[in-house]
């Protein structure tokens, strides 16, 4: 134990900016190629001694958030304590700003954050590639949060190469009423391709290009979801947001991850403040954000 009365560990949402979704895999997963970005949108996971492991929570949608041990935080905590010998005794309040079940990796972004944070409150000292190997192990997203910046994430996204990325890209993110379950999706993507020869997923050149170079207009004519048909097809009202989004001038539009919430790439910051603003008052999202990435991944504040 290093005696700190509480860590407190920033962590962003991401969006991606790519997602290729190869078949169903023996194991139920699919293989991926998935190009990550993260966003200036955070969580901040406090970790504090305490007498048994608890878990608190505040912001937006928090009742959507579950406070016992199947909430992934928790779960970071307590593989890093059984890892260490340690009894997992904390309290984790994480302080919400990222959407809820939006396709965001908000949970995964806990878990990093929760894991960092414990790392430092208990002084285990673990190297970069324990922690990645016990975030492969929470879930597919959570590497990445811990990573941040721009990578591209195979197998089932947990493998992760880091990009290279030329500037800063300004997006919108729409909210929308409501969670879609990943699990759910995924039987969708499954369902609406069953009989078909799904191809291996492969990184887009013309996408890694654009985020070498910065070009936002570029970037906007490559990013792609695999898995946006699916997550429309279980909420067909989200056409109506893209549509939204893109007749408020944005110059790309698409769902983030499994949704629901929705992403628009804007050329610049007033043109993200501009589409924002269209969008809030087209009455097809609850709220809209704006963020600029890439952003680092979960870092001691």
């Amino acid at each position: 134990m290093t005696g700190r009365s509480a860590v407190t560990v920033r962590v962003p949402a991401k969006v991606n900016v790519q997602l290729a979704v190869g078949g169903a895999r023996a194991d139920g997963f699919h293989d991926l190629a998935n190009v990550f970005l993260a966003v200036g949108l955070y969580d901040e996971v406090t970790a504090a001694p305490a007498e048994s492991l608890r878990v608190t929570a505040a912001g937006p949608d928090v009742d959507r958030v579950p406070l016992d041990r199947t909430n992934l935080a928790a779960r970071a905590a307590e593989l890093l304590a059984a890892r260490y010998g340690l009894a997992p005794d904390v309290h984790l309040h994480i302080a919400k700003d990222i959407p809820v079940a939006g396709g965001m990796a908000g949970g995964s972004a806990d878990a990093a954050g929760a894991l960092v944070a414990c790392d430092a409150l208990w002084g285990t000292g673990a190297s970069r590639d324990e922690l990645l190997a016990i975030c492969a192990e929470l879930g597919s997203d959570v590497p990445f949060s811990l990573v941040g910046g721009v990578a591209l994430g195979r197998g089932r996204g947990e493998l992760l190469t880091p990009l290279e990325v030329g500037g800063t890209f300004h997006w919108v993110f729409a909210v929308a009423d409501g969670g879609l379950s990943t699990p759910a999706v995924y039987r969708e993507f499954d369902r609406l391709n069953e009989g078909l020869d799904v191809p291996v997923p492969e990184a887009s050149g013309a996408l890694l290009d654009a985020l070498r170079v910065g070009d936002a207009v570029a970037l906007a004519g490559a990013v792609s979801n695999d898995l946006q048909g699916a997550a429309v097809s279980l909420r067909p009202s989200l056409v109506d947001t893209l549509e939204a989004g893109v007749a408020a001038g944005a110059l790309a539009a698409l769902v983030s991850g499994s949704g629901p919430t929705t992403a628009f790439l804007a050329k610049d910051a007033d043109a993200a403040a501009g589409v924002a603003a269209a969008l809030s008052a087209s009455g097809t999202c609850r709220v809209a954000r704006v963020a600029a990435g890439p952003v680092p991944g979960a870092t001691v504040v």
